[in-house]
């Protein structure tokens, strides 16, 4: 695969992150009833739904900041393992692929930038 082709991939595959998450963020700070009752379930109470989603809107983001974009992957995709552990634990697996590709993404973007590492 050219450097172009892998360009084109990796600029797709932010653009999906960053409509997914910026929706998610964004659902989980207006409260949104399934949501809510999912949080309700995971038992850390509500503050971590905010937290949750000030850190998707802060991750999706930071991938178009240049040079922290290492910084906006590394967030994303440590809150879908913690999704991951959700699901696994208490929200049943049912529910888990979304996160685990959304989470594969972000791990890709991460590996892609990790060039930015060194700089951060």
């Amino acid at each position: 695969m050219n450097e172009k082709t892998q360009a084109n991939i990796l600029l797709a595959i932010k653009a999906l992150l960053t409509l997914a998450f910026l929706a998610a963020g964004t659902a989980k700070l207006l409260g949104v009833q399934m949501l809510v009752d999912e949080f309700a379930l995971i038992g850390f109470g509500q503050w971590f739904r905010y937290v949750t989603g000030i850190i998707e809107i802060a991750g999706a983001v930071l991938l178009w900041v240049p040079g922290l974009t290492f910084v906006g992957a590394g967030l994303l995709t440590c809150t879908m393992i913690g999704a991951c552990i959700a699901h696994i634990s208490v929200l049943g697996v049912a529910t888990m692929p979304p996160a685990i590709v959304l989470g594969i993404l972000a791990a890709v973007t991460l590996y892609a930038n990790r060039g930015q590492f060194q700089k951060v």
